[in-house]
């Protein structure tokens, strides 16, 4: 009996023998507990207790917490920057590309809302000259995705799908109508005292954010809106079949009636 409950006892604790396993577990603490205290707050021992594992096998995958704040980061960004651009270097006119990226990047964060956080603490840090990953990161991640922006937003003004523009300005205000909302989450949660990550609090902000980057960007604004609606009814899914973006006046009426929802 007691040999069970010991058994039983030790199946909750990671292994080294499921090393995938233990480690995704590390990594959601992780980042859960970075998010919450910032690298200088958070506690190996508070990680360890939070993944079930012990704390020797914590250091067996992670050398010290700045390796492990790292791995977070890496979790993050890696399947975030393979995500955009798919959706960037797709055969999709401009307008549909820059929606779906839109969609993609406010889906994925969305799914990991505290990576926003972690963001957010990585740029005051290094704004104090403490952070040894945003350099990092930024030439791995968004660099690659930020020309990758640039080529396709020039490509919507060259092709007069998108409004003469200032693309360098415009980039950053693109990317805080997306993470503005996950960011101020916490503080905007207490003012409002409804839940902002419910299913229909997410629907409501992904489609005023893609109506608001269609309204900024969009030569052909009635087309872009409609476009932007048709995104955001997709469920979730970036992939809409590629369609010139500038329709005439009666196939923008026929989407309006196609998108009108019954009252």
């Amino acid at each position: 009996m007691a040999t069970s409950a010991k058994s039983r006892s030790r199946s909750t604790f990671g292994t080294r023998n499921q090393p995938e396993a233990s480690r995704d577990a590390i990594l959601k603490a992780a980042a859960s507990e970075f998010a919450n205290e910032g690298l200088s707050g958070a506690r190996m021992d508070a990680i360890a207790r939070s993944a079930r594992v012990n704390k020797a096998l914590l250091y067996y995958y992670f050398r010290d917490k700045d390796a492990l704040y790292g791995a977070v980061l890496d979790q993050f960004f890696r399947p975030l920057a393979q995500r955009l651009t798919l959706v960037l270097d797709s055969p999709m006119p401009a307008g549909q590309r820059i929606l779906g990226y839109a969609l993609a990047h406010f889906d994925t964060i969305a799914s990991t809302p505290h990576y926003a956080r972690l963001f957010q603490s990585e740029m005051m840090s290094a704004s104090r000259g403490m952070s040894p990953h945003l350099s990092r990161i930024v030439e791995e991640y968004s660099r690659p995705l930020s020309q990758r922006l640039v080529a396709t937003l020039t490509e919507g003004i060259d092709r007069r799908e998108f409004r003469s523009v200032d693309v360098t300005e415009l980039i950053p205000t693109l990317i805080a109508t997306i993470v503005f909302y996950f960011v101020t989450a916490p503080m905007r949660q207490r003012l409002r005292g409804t839940d902002l990550f419910s299913l229909e609090a997410i629907q409501a902000r992904r489609a005023a954010v893609l109506d608001q980057i269609a309204a900024m960007l969009f030569a052909d604004r009635e087309a872009g809106l409609c476009l932007a609606a048709e995104f955001a009814s997709s469920g979730g899914s970036a992939e809409i079949s590629p369609s010139p973006v500038s329709q005439p006046s009666h196939h923008v009426a026929a989407r309006k009636h196609k998108l009108k929802r019954p009252e």
